[in-house]
């Protein structure tokens, strides 16, 4: 029964996203609530500021648990390692006044859709839950909360056409509407009193009016003040930028609100409406002209041509094509497999051009709609952004805990000391929450936050853009980067070298273009003509530039003026290309581009087919060679295709597969599938493309390799053509030794093998495994221990060690540098992969392809100027990986600097807290102008300019601390307080010692002069012309903090956070020098002159004001050289010790301490394992099993699912 009840209670939302969170039911009690009520009247609003800032105790105080069908209030937690608690309510929608038929008849004309199910019978009302601009509403058949706004997956491609293809009636759109919402990404501007009450609510700044508040009773009016400028400040600057952003971030999306659309409704035909009616199942008519998609859909006839950039970040044409009206029971996405997105129109994707198959428009049935359109999923990425897990957060939260237990420990002391002496109530109470305001900087979030801003400028200024600021810090901890290959570490273009065609079972002589000489007519040059997704616009030919490059080198043209032809009496809407000015002489009038199948990153080829003007119908493939090679005759394939592929592979060329077959006489293109058309092809040749490594790459990769961070290879090109360009990188070094792994699933069983291969080792075994093959040489064996080696393997042999060997995975990853044919699904698998190790991965890359990866890493750096770059936080204007160690030394400068402010903050509060607490003592503390000099003239000044040092332009072979939470910040901290505290109390006991000194006479070391002056004022002030005590003249004169114990106590700890702050300042290896800061060394001048003024002057008003007392010259100079020891000793214990890293490498040696990293221990296990790697051996996955690592925690991986939707996910 408990389990039940469990079950019922929760459950998963959005399960297996990125959004994936646990929902549990509860529900209203009315006593609970009047109690909860009482008690915020009672606390004054203090219980509903706990509740706000924790919204499961306000649930757990305000409800009981039950079922999701029963509660009225969802308590909403997120799955990850932050578990983030938020409430919703559940509300009720009523569809009655819509629905005219009775109330037991279905009301969508699918029975089976998820409307039918949601409508409550017979009230005809609908439980909705509105979570991150997602609704949902309640399957009363499933008892779950399901998403709104898009279209079942259960739909078959029959399903979709039969029924969306006719429209929806206007009373089932109208319901549509109701439950599913509008279909608009609404990004509302927010108000600027929401703004400022959400930021007077935060924790900080109710502190901080605690703190003001105290201060206003304790009469400190001016800090207090100060304090309220320089918050109200800080809120009006937090609510200008929020604003700015939702502003900006409003025109963004409201810019493409409001489209005029046509939909075909059922017994009314085709309408005009506003495309925030849409709903899901509405059929859409494409009417041609340039149009952006306003939601996600599916093409269910015709052709598009639209532009991708706003989500991909390549702006070349992407053809559409439409969905295929198969018979199949399977749904739809399932059946059309990687294939699925060619058929689908994202939302916020340009429409280019669209072309029907007969005389009506292109149509469309609607998938999604509103937040759940691929526009909208971006959008509510940047909306709600996920946190970031970094140990610097949570260490500073821990500290700033241990700080409030000195608070604590402090308030008991000033409790004890006051009270005993007799001090009242009101009084006592003042004082030890006094303490609070001392010992917990309030100013420590804002100081740490200064560094980020800096850090954003200078990327700024270099030409990368940050979308999440708080990664910055995380790119300084950075270890590993995965880089895209094609655009990233080479050219983005291609030069088209030359083509070999294979004829009679051999590879011909090659044809190479650089000659001037035209390519022959034939089967290959009618390839290189049609098969392709080139457009012509505005009068340009564009596209895919390895299409461009092989169409030009035809010097044919593509006929724009040509509409489509008849055929058997049918209007097909073609493609026509036609032979040039230029071209060589050919028989035929031109070719027509029949229908297209695309590219795609995961079939790796793409396929049409075309019709030579007057003759037969064709198919034409192009793609990686291996992938083509596959589809072919194995007796059209030449026996030397793996030799010839291999050779220009290996001299880092792109090499593509042609192929072709003729089709069967009156076959009707439209009604053929992919499977029909890719089979029983002919092979044609090879297409040889030169592809150039960036001038810039070499030198980057050998800076990271120097700074010993990891470079890696993940891309979809060729793996022997991915070797050879990362050798000619310097990604592996000549001497090193590449090792092949390939992983293969066995025919008719579920087990798998795995094998490895020295790359001198390696046999071909025909074209079959070509995906794989390197060639051979002498049979050679790493020793034991030896690391000098790396790992290559193809996707599918990485597809296959997820699923079949994922203990063996780690060890492979440790070494693995090349990965190769990897799709957009594996490669954000891989970079989840190396973060289970805990690395810190950095991904660089430029494509569509990239953009999972570019998400999934630590930071994702796009070299893509679209928009679509909101995939990735960071954005580099310049298309070079010169970015990624630029961004690394930022980051390595950013988080030193908050580590140096964080010190800094933190053991000015414990300074001013001892020296307060050493007053205590005496029933004395610092005056009001004395702490607003500190806090104000020394600590925000010091704050601000700290964090400008710039980045060091050498990135050292180690990185900086990443927790607080370490010995060396830890033992700084503790040698500083010690340091600080000894000079103090010493300062504190000797003048006490000092013969002038006298406990209730202030000018007993003053000047003779000074000395009758000060008692004759202060006899005149203290005693009225009839000698009666005046309190009022002694308050004027004396306020009780004026003693020779304040003064030395005041000014040794102001002048030791200048100090400090100069210890603290630290420079190389991670940040340029402390004086090349100009105005922090300035500013550290300036204070430092004031503050010595303060100890030499004796100006009677100055003095006065700042509640200080004449002491003589002697002692003054001891103070100074009080400071001076504790600067040397402080400074050289920095030095010589905190920063002495070969002294804390010698300390680790000796006890034996060693990385707990997953990766750093996983080497270790691997180097004393003499066996490792097993090469020449193939091991089967039945027998198979390697822990990694005997001791402590197991490594887990859950089996390979593909899951690229990073358009498309719901």
């Amino acid at each position: 029964m408990g389990e039940k009840f469990a079950k019922s209670h929760h459950v998963l939302l959005s399960e297996g996203e990125e959004n994936e969170m646990e929902l549990s039911g509860y529900k209203t009690q009315g006593c609970r609530r009047a109690m909860c009520i009482a008690g915020y009247i009672l606390s004054c609003g203090a219980l509903w500021l706990v509740f706000y800032w924790k919204p499961e105790w306000d649930v757990w105080a305000n409800c009981i648990p039950c079922s999701l069908e029963e509660a009225d209030v969802m308590l909403l937690r997120t799955t990850d390692e932050f578990q983030i608690y938020s409430q919703k309510k559940v509300t009720w929608l009523s569809v009655s006044a819509l629905h005219k038929c009775r109330p037991d008849y279905s009301i969508a004309a699918d029975e089976n859709s998820l409307i039918n199910k949601a409508i409550l019978k017979p009230e005809l009302k609908v439980r909705c839950l509105q979570v991150q601009k997602t609704r949902y509403i309640w399957n009363n058949s499933e008892k779950q909360f399901q998403r709104a706004g898009t279209l079942e997956d259960s739909h078959t491609c029959s399903d979709i056409h039969t029924k969306f293809g006719s429209g929806l009636t206007q009373e089932e759109q109208d319901i549509r509407r109701l439950i599913c919402g509008p279909n608009t990404i609404d990004v509302q501007v927010v108000p600027i009193w929401k703004l400022l009450l959400k930021e007077v609510v935060n924790p900080f700044y109710v502190f901080q009016l605690f703190s003001v508040c105290l201060w206003f009773a304790e009469d400190y009016k001016e800090y207090a003040i100060a304090i309220i400028i320089m918050s109200l400040l800080s809120m009006a600057l937090t609510v200008y930028d929020l604003r700015r952003q939702s502003m900006k971030l409003h025109s963004l999306v409201e810019s493409h609100q409001s489209v005029r659309v046509t939909v075909y409704r059922q017994g009314e035909g085709f309408q005009e409406l506003d495309s925030c009616h849409l709903v899901p199942g509405d059929m859409l008519a494409l009417t041609g002209g340039k149009v952006l998609m306003p939601c996600d859909a599916i093409l269910i006839s015709g052709r598009c041509i639209v532009n991708e950039g706003l989500l991909t970040g390549e702006s070349v044409p992407v053809t559409k094509t439409y969905l295929p009206q198969a018979n199949d029971s399977q749904p739809w996405r399932t059946y059309c497999g990687e294939d699925y997105k060619q058929h689908v129109l994202f939302c916020g994707t340009e429409i280019i051009q669209t072309k029907a198959d007969g005389a009506g428009p292109v149509q469309a049935v609607v998938l999604r709609t509103g937040f759940n359109t691929a526009k909208g999923g971006l959008v509510r990425c940047i909306l709600y952004p996920k946190p970031i897990n970094f140990k610097l957060h949570r260490d500073t939260l821990r500290f700033l805990m241990c700080l409030v237990v000195l608070a604590v420990t402090g308030m008991i002391y000033a409790v004890c000391m006051f009270a005993l002496n007799g001090e009242e109530a009101g009084e006592v109470v003042k004082k030890a929450l006094d303490v609070i305001t001392i010992a917990v900087p309030p100013a420590l979030p804002a100081a740490l936050t200064t560094g980020i801003i800096y850090t954003q400028g200078r990327l700024k200024k270099k030409g990368i853009f940050c979308l999440s600021p708080q990664r910055i810090n995380v790119c300084g901890q950075l270890n590993l980067i995965c880089f895209d290959k094609t655009g990233t570490l080479t050219e983005d273009g291609l030069d088209l070298w030359g083509v070999i065609t294979a004829e009679g079972n051999s590879f011909q002589e090659v044809h190479s273009f650089t000659s001037g000489h035209s390519l022959p007519w034939g089967p290959v040059c009618g390839a290189m003509v049609s098969c392709h997704s080139l457009i012509v616009l505005d009068g340009k030919i564009q596209g895919d530039p390895l299409d461009l490059k092989m169409f030009e080198a035809t010097k044919w043209e593509i006929d724009d003026s040509s509409g489509g032809h008849v055929k058997n009496g049918k209007f097909t809407h073609a493609v026509v290309i036609k032979p040039g000015p230029k071209a060589s002489n050919v028989p035929v009038e031109g070719i027509a581009i029949l229908r297209q199948f695309p590219f795609s990153s995961a079939l790796q080829r793409m396929s049409i087919i075309a019709q030579e003007i007057g003759g037969d119908q064709q198919v034409f493939m192009k793609g990686a060679p291996e992938m083509v090679g596959k589809f072919c005759r194995p007796e059209t394939v030449p026996p030397s295709f793996a030799s010839e592929l291999q050779l220009y592979a290996a001299r880092g060329f792109r090499v593509i597969g042609l192929a072709y077959k003729i089709l069967q006489a009156g076959r009707q293109a439209a009604g053929l599938t992919r499977e029909e058309v890719e089979s029983d092809l002919t092979f044609l040749g090879l297409l040889i493309l030169e592809n150039r490594l960036k001038a810039e790459t070499k030198a980057v990769l050998e800076e990271l390799r120097a700074a010993r961070i990891r470079s890696v290879m993940v891309t979809g090109d060729n793996l022997q053509t991915a070797v050879t360009v990362a050798k000619n990188a310097g990604m592996i070094s000549p001497t090193s030794q590449v090792i092949l792994v390939e992983a293969n699933e066995q025919s008719g069983s579920s087990a798998a093998s795995i094998s490895w291969k020295l790359t001198e080792d390696s046999k071909p075994r025909g074209y079959g495994n070509l995906e794989t093959y390197i060639p051979t040489g002498e049979r050679l064996r790493p020793r034991g221990g030896h690391s000098d080696y790396h790992f290559t393997m193809s996707g599918q042999s990485y597809q296959v060690i997820t699923q079949h060997f994922s203990s063996l995975l780690p060890r492979l990853l440790l070494h693995g540098t090349v990965f190769a044919r990897m799709s957009p699904a594996q490669k954000s698998s891989l970079v989840e992969e190396f973060q289970k190790l805990e690395y810190f991965v950095g991904m660089c890359g430029d494509g569509a392809n990239d953009c999972g990866a570019l998400k999934m890493a630590h930071a994702g750096i796009s070299l893509s100027d679209q928009e679509a770059s909101v995939a990735s936080p960071f954005t580099s204007r310049t298309p070079t990986i010169e970015c990624v160690p630029e961004l690394i030394r930022q980051g390595r400068a950013a988080l030193v600097t908050s580590f140096c402010m964080f010190k800094y903050m933190a053991l000015y509060s414990i300074i001013q807290y001892l020296g307060v607490l050493l007053l205590y003592s005496q029933l004395n503390s610092f005056g009001n102008y004395q702490f607003l000099f500190q806090d104000l003239a020394i600590t925000t000044l010091i704050g601000v300019t700290m964090s400008l040092n710039g980045a060091c332009p050498k990135l050292v072979p180690y990185r900086p601390l990443g927790q607080l939470i370490s010995p060396p910040l830890l033992l700084s901290m503790v040698l500083n307080i010690l340091f600080s505290l000894c000079m103090q109390v010493f300062g504190f006991l000797t003048v006490q010692r000092q013969p002038w000194y006298a406990p209730h006479n202030i000018y007993s070391a003053c000047p003779p002069g000074n000395k009758s002056q000060g008692e004759n004022s202060s006899f005149a002030a203290t005693f009225g012309s009839n000698g009666t005590d005046t309190a009022a003249a002694r308050e004027r004169v004396d306020n009780g903090y004026k003693s020779y114990e304040n003064t030395t106590v005041w000014l040794l700890s102001t002048i030791n956070c200048l100090l400090v702050a100069l210890v603290f300042s630290k420079g190389k290896p991670f940040r340029q020098p402390m004086y090349t800061n100009y105005i922090f060394v300035l500013v550290l001048a300036v204070q430092l002159g004031a503050c010595l003024f303060l100890v030499f002057a004796d100006i009677e008003g100055l003095y006065s004001r700042m509640d200080l007392v004449c002491t003589p010259t002697e002692w003054r100079i001891s103070m100074v050289i009080m400071l001076l020891v504790t600067l040397a000793v402080s400074f050289v214990a920095e030095e010589a010790v905190i920063e002495n890293r070969a002294l804390w490498l010698l300390l680790k040696k000796s006890c034996r301490y060693q990385s707990k990293s997953l990766h750093k221990r996983l080497k270790r296990a691997v180097e004393q394992d003499a066996a490792w790697p097993p090469l020449n051996e193939s091991i089967f996955s039945e027998s198979w099993g390697i822990p990694v690592e005997a001791s402590k925690a197991a490594y887990q991986n859950p089996v390979f699912e593909s899951n690229e939707d990073v358009l498309g996910r719901q």
